[in-house]
């Protein structure tokens, strides 16, 4: 308290509030327009505010669902993401803009220009249709078609929207979309060949030459069934 004030930065009166790092004194006038000594300077320290960080990513910014990037601030003394997380780098997995702020000297910057992550959908799981039966003789094949995609892998290595398997085996297929994400693999479509029999023989029954109104029993080696150069379809 005093009658009047004078500071050491001219101000006359009783509160300051410096803004700039310095020392500051005050003196004090009283009703009998005496003058006080200087009181002990208070020194004000006025910390720089850090340069607005930037933001490194470690890979692209633009992937597809169970991806992620690495995003990590240039160098402060801590760290607060737009997240909420103070670590330096933090790895998204999700689409979004993200900012950080950082801190030094107890003093915060402010937020970074935004980097914003983009992640792609996958496409759904496809499905795979048959052209025939899947269970077919040695010589056969059925063709396998994938539902919509703009590219294909199937498990043969094929990259055509259709194939034709000829072997028994289980087959799946994945599609990539315009995104470029490729889906999980389809369920597995089986097929199944089954081998020829053995080429039949014949077993005659009597002599194979004979006079007009003879004959000869000509019998089959073991079948499920027969069919003759004749029509006929007994053994």
């Amino acid at each position: 308290a005093g009658t009047s004030y004078l500071w050491s930065t001219g101000a006359s009166t009783s509160s300051i509030s410096p803004s700039i790092s310095g020392s500051y004194t005050v003196q004090v006038i009283n009703a009998s327009g005496c003058q006080s000594a200087a009181s002990a300077a208070s020194v004000v320290t006025v910390n720089a505010i850090p340069a607005t960080p930037t933001i490194t990513a470690g890979g692209p910014t633009t992937f597809c669902t169970g991806g992620s990037v690495t995003l990590t601030s240039s160098a402060g003394t801590s760290y607060l993401w737009s997240t909420g997380a103070t670590t330096a780098s933090i790895s998204p997995a999700i689409g979004g803009s993200y900012t950080v702020q950082v801190t030094n000297s107890g003093c915060q910057s402010a937020a970074s220009v935004a980097t914003v992550v983009t992640v792609n959908a996958l496409p759904a799981t496809p499905t795979i249709s048959a052209s025939g039966p899947l269970t077919f003789c040695a010589g056969g094949s059925v063709t396998l078609t994938s539902s919509a995609g703009t590219s294909y892998l199937w498990s043969t290595g094929a990259t055509t929207s259709s194939i034709s398997p000829s072997i028994a085996g289980s087959y799946t297929v994945q599609v990539t979309n315009a995104n470029g994400c490729q889906s999980v693999s389809s369920a597995a479509t089986v097929v199944t060949i089954n081998v020829l029999p053995a080429t039949p023989t014949i077993t005659a029954g009597g002599p194979l030459t004979f006079c007009t109104g003879g004959s000869v029993t000509l019998t089959s080696s073991a079948g499920t069934s027969y069919s003759w150069s004749t029509g006929a379809t007994t053994s």
